[in-house]
């Protein structure tokens, strides 16, 4: 299996420090800071490169389970909304919320319903965060 890489340097303190944040491949890279983090500041956090791996990952899945079952999809976007609280002395990801909409010839809602279901009992995602399907609609 491949190993993939990525990179983040910070400089300062937490609250006035910034960073940069790197894909081994090159294909991003990015600065971050408190304010881009915590706040509405400019520039990236971890929480959105989390989503963006947790969106890709679970479109390719439901893309693969799809077309395992003779529905091979146009489109698959989802949107991944990565929620972090403050959670007792420091901050958490509480929930990874994904909108699903989907383009998928020939496919109707009780075959993509139980398509779902599957979906969630056997994606691969990180178990350290609680991840939940709020909406999901087939032929958008």
């Amino acid at each position: 299996m491949a190993v993939r890489t990525a990179e983040a340097e910070w400089k300062g303190n937490l609250s006035r420090g910034s960073g940069q944040m790197k894909l081994g491949s090159g294909a991003f890279e990015g600065s971050f800071s408190f304010p881009s983090r915590f706040e509405d500041g400019p520039g990236t956090n971890p929480e959105e490169l989390i989503g963006a791996a947790h969106a890709g990952c679970f479109s390719m899945a439901l893309s693969h389970m799809l077309s395992e079952a003779g529905h091979i999809p146009d489109v698959v976007h989802t949107k991944a909304k990565v929620h972090i609280d403050k959670v007792d002395e420091g901050f958490k990801i509480t929930t990874i919320e994904l909108q699903t909409e989907a383009k998928v010839p020939g496919i109707n809602k009780r075959l993509s319903r139980k398509r779902q279901r599957l979906l969630r009992k056997d994606a691969l995602f990180p178990k350290p965060w609680p991840v939940r399907i709020s909406s999901w609609k087939p032929n958008s």
